[in-house]
């Protein structure tokens, strides 16, 4: 199996990308700071830039994460932003996470949502419920209800802090409300309650002339048994974390088990008003791919790797992929991560660039459209480019983020005291400097990226030979327009930067995102293109600068960045940047207050070693060489009453860490297991509780150092820069194709009708937006798609069937959520899920 393939193992991966647009009419009804947050649940996993003074606020942010656990929810929070006191929710959009496919890949306005903690829920809770027969002392039969409720997993927290959660049960109808109570449990996301609780279901006097087993409907029709979760607030007010209810009269005479979703009140948010609380404008794309073992996608990735060999490429998997989707972005994200994976992506880029260029006129427009082949490489860079980024302008960027000087130099925007020279001379010091640290970047540039632009320099050449420049402006509009220019105007999106720069900040960096562009364009200092600039102020700050100079080193970078000549490997001496950020560590010592002594520390991990720093840009405080890590895995909750926890287990004490959020934590361990996946004394077994007062919480023994008690997780892909997972990237792919599979149809039709009369019918609607160079072609490549299409839906079938055939009522429907039941709502294979049951297990997800 090739690295980065799954394993034998089935495995559901979610993942959630868009963009959040903007939002408007909010209140209230004045000029306010703005940012809008992501959650799963209740749990923030990202953050916008403050917009600030706005009713309007225009974010343009993009988000692409991978969901690590399961979830209720997707919801998005607006804030108020507040200097003194704490910020303030203006609303929310909440989708439920079975409705998520409803939007995907959709550019949506949602009306926002009032909040209120009776609407503001998560967790999920596991109950058996039980109606036994029971004879009076006076011989009469009566039904007793037994409700045990056993555990909750995933409540939320409360301030920042795990809740003290308990339950109450009750039985509920229109002339009776009997309550019990559970104990409290301390400090837990995750309480064991296990208490049972007994009701008597009152029967009819008639009830002795029926059967001994029968329940009378009509007596408990209207009975249900109603779970609240609740926060004690100890002096203050319990918080409401969420009920499930479910009627007497599903139970009959059977025991019945089941993990239910948590549901918000029923009248939350119905007395609020929802028509003046603003929009906000969202693209929201979420998947959920079940991953069967790697040979169940030999066919369909063998078709796919062939692509670049096909002729016409308009006849291959790939590129007949990219005209199925309804947006390209959807087909080129999994596409290039899998031929990226198999060493193919250079070839395809080639032939998909030729076919791009056939239509393109002028030699100016070069590349400057949404083509398959443009997004393909920019997709490219993003994933390869990484480290490139980081080397080449994190430092400046750092600068310019952390010791600002005013740059505005357009008249309109000037403060009061501004001085538009100053200002002038403070944009040219970065600008400079800017364009300085790309120019000699060159032998930084990775080698796959200069192959591609090798292949794009030399195909624009061919095209329009009589053009001297079309060579470099080929280059010039990916490198400079793409790459370097949109990372200047976002550092903190290509992690350059830990957090968004403030709103005078981000205006200097759009200020020289800017001038880099125009330097970059090959040509663009001339008078002629100098004059056609919108804004005025722009054309003369450009003025200044020396346009030969500059065009030369912009061909000379051009030049280096597209030569297949081989360089001086530059990455050997310094180590690779791979991630950083805040977090929070556990003090190295064991002291008797140590479960409180968790500190903010600023971590960095690199290919050579993993620190943590008091601060940013200070030195480490400790450091772990990478070839010291013996394992890094996930910490049980109960450990220290935290989540998001994991451990980095190294020569000395385990290095316990917090994370923000689950996204987070997920995104350190895979980072950490992926840099030390070949080192040669990596554990096979660990503990994951602590070892705390004494002995181990998760297997009880009382040796410190000795051999775990559970199996460390598989390995990861070792490729420290480039992580794939070829078999994740091929389901998705499959299921791309199943979403789309009326499109396959109508363009096998369309090659049909081509070739049996010989051209276009007079009525071509159906398929006049496809690509058809040769439909003989085009026709067996569908043909090979389809079949092949075909047999996975049968392999996934018979997965669902076996996964629900050990499943009792309440647990078949917990997989295919998201993207597969999208699928099988499409070949009209719907199936009804009960509205809060989630799973059957015993603790389990």
């Amino acid at each position: 199996m090739a690295a980065g393939d799954g394993g034998d193992e089935v495995r559901v991966l979610q993942n959630l990308r868009g963009k959040i647009y903007d939002a408007k009419h909010l209140v209230p009804n004045k000029m306010r700071d703005f940012f809008c947050t992501i959650n799963l649940d209740q749990e923030e996993v990202f953050r916008t830039q403050v917009v600030e003074k706005s009713l309007s606020p225009y974010f343009g942010e993009e988000f692409y994460f991978e969901i690590p656990r399961t979830f209720q929810w997707l919801s998005f929070y607006i804030y108020d932003k507040s200097v003194l006191q704490k910020d303030l929710r203006i609303g929310k959009v909440s989708i439920k996470k079975e409705d998520l496919c409803n939007y995907t890949g959709k550019e949506n306005w949602f009306m926002l949502q009032p909040v209120d903690s009776n609407s503001e829920v998560q967790g999920k809770v596991h109950l058996e419920l039980k109606l036994n027969e029971l004879i009076t002392d006076n011989g009469s039969v009566c039904q007793q209800l037994v409700v045990h409720i056993k555990e909750c997993h995933g409540l939320p927290l409360i301030n920042g802090q795990n809740c003290d959660p308990y339950a109450t049960v009750s039985l509920v109808g229109p002339s009776r409300n009997d309550q019990k109570k559970t104990k409290v449990k301390k400090k837990t996301s995750n309480p064991q309650f296990n208490e049972t609780f007994y009701f008597e279901v009152t029967r009819s006097s008639s009830y002795t002339k029926k059967s001994q087993f029968q329940v009378e409907e009509e007596d408990i029709e209207k009975l249900e048994v109603r779970v609240d979760l609740w926060n004690n607030g100890n002096l203050v007010q319990d918080v409401f974390l969420g009920e499930i209810k479910v009627p007497v009269k599903v139970l009959r005479n059977d025991s019945f088990q089941a993990w239910y979703l948590l549901q918000p009140k029923e009248n939350g948010n119905k007395s609020s008003k929802t028509d003046d609380l603003g929009s906000l404008r969202l693209n929201i794309c979420y998947t959920e791919d079940c991953v069967l073992p790697s040979e169940y996608y030999t066919s369909l990735r063998n078709l796919l790797l062939k692509s670049s060999d096909v002729q016409p490429i308009s006849a291959s998997a790939a590129y007949i992929l990219s005209e199925v989707c309804r947006d390209k972005y959807d087909a080129v994200l999994p596409l290039v991560r899998l031929l990226l994976h198999h060493h193919k992506l250079v070839p395809f880029v080639a032939a998909v660039a030729e076919l791009d260029l056939k239509d393109t006129q002028e030699a100016n427009t070069i590349f400057r459209g949404n083509s398959l082949a443009t997004r393909c490489v920019d997709e490219m860079m993003k994933i390869v480019g990484k480290h490139y980024l980081k080397v080449t302008l994190k430092p400046v960027i750092d600068e310019i983020c952390e010791s600002p000087k005013p740059c505005e130099i357009d008249p309109i925007k000037l403060k009061e005291g501004d001085n538009v020279e100053s200002n002038m001379d403070n944009l040219r010091y970065y600008v400079d400097k800017v364009f300085r640290e790309i120019v000699q970047s060159s032998i930084s540039c990775p080698t796959l990226m200069c192959d591609v632009f090798y292949s794009l320099r030399h195909l624009a050449a061919k095209r329009f030979p009589n053009d001297p420049h079309v060579q470099y402006s080929a280059v010039s509009s990916f490198v400079f327009l793409r790459f370097f220019a949109v990372a200047v105007v976002s550092p903190h999106t290509f992690h350059l930067r830990p957090h968004h720069p403030d709103a005078q900040t981000s205006r200097t960096l759009t200020l020289i995102s800017k001038a880099i562009q125009t330097l970059g364009s090959w040509g663009s200092l001339t008078k002629s293109k100098l004059s056609s600039f919108k804004e005025t102020f722009m054309c003369e700050f450009f003025k200044t600068f020396q346009e030969e100079k500059f065009t030369e080193s912009v061909k000379k970078f051009l030049d280096d960045v597209s030569s297949t000549e081989s360089k001086e490997p530059s990455g050997l001496s310094e180590p690779v940047h791979l991630k950083e950020g805040e977090m929070y560590k556990r003090a190295q010592g064991r002291t008797r207050i140590g479960k409180k002594n968790f500190k903010k520390r600023w971590f960095c991990l690199t290919s050579r070693e993993f620190t943590y720093h008091k601060q940013q840009d200070k030195e480490p405080i400790f450091t772990i060489p990478i070839k010291n890590i013996l394992a890094v895995e996930k910490l049980d909750e109960s450990s220290f009453n935290k989540k998001n926890m994991f451990q980095v287990l190294h020569g000395e004490k385990p290095l316990y860490i917090q994370a923000n959020n689950c996204v987070e934590a997920s995104e350190w361990i895979e980072a950490l297991c992926r840099v030390t996946r070949c080192n040669q004394k990596r554990l096979s077994f660990y503990h994951p509780s602590a070892f705390l007062n004494g002995n181990w919480l998760c297997c009880k023994a009382t040796i410190e150092n000795s051999v775990g008690c559970a199996r460390c997780t598989a390995d990861v892909p070792a490729d420290t820069q480039i992580e794939i997972d070829g078999d994740r990237e091929t389901e998705r792919i499959y299921s791309l194709f199943t979403i789309n599979r009326s499109k396959l149809q109508k363009l096998e039709e369309a090659c049909g009708s081509i070739a049996v009369y010989q051209g276009p019918r007079k009525e071509p609607d159906d398929y006049s937006n496809f690509t058809i160079e040769d439909s003989v072609a085009t026709f067996h490549t569908l043909k090979q798609i389809i079949d092949i299409v075909e047999k996975l839906n049968e392999s996934h079938e018979k997965y669902q069937k076996k996964r629900s055939s050990s499943a009792k009522y309440g647990s078949e429907f917990d997989v295919f959520e998201g993207t597969f039941i999208c699928q099988l709502l499409k070949l009209g294979e719907n199936t009804v899920r009960p509205r809060n049951v989630f799973c059957q297990g015993k603790g389990k997800d």
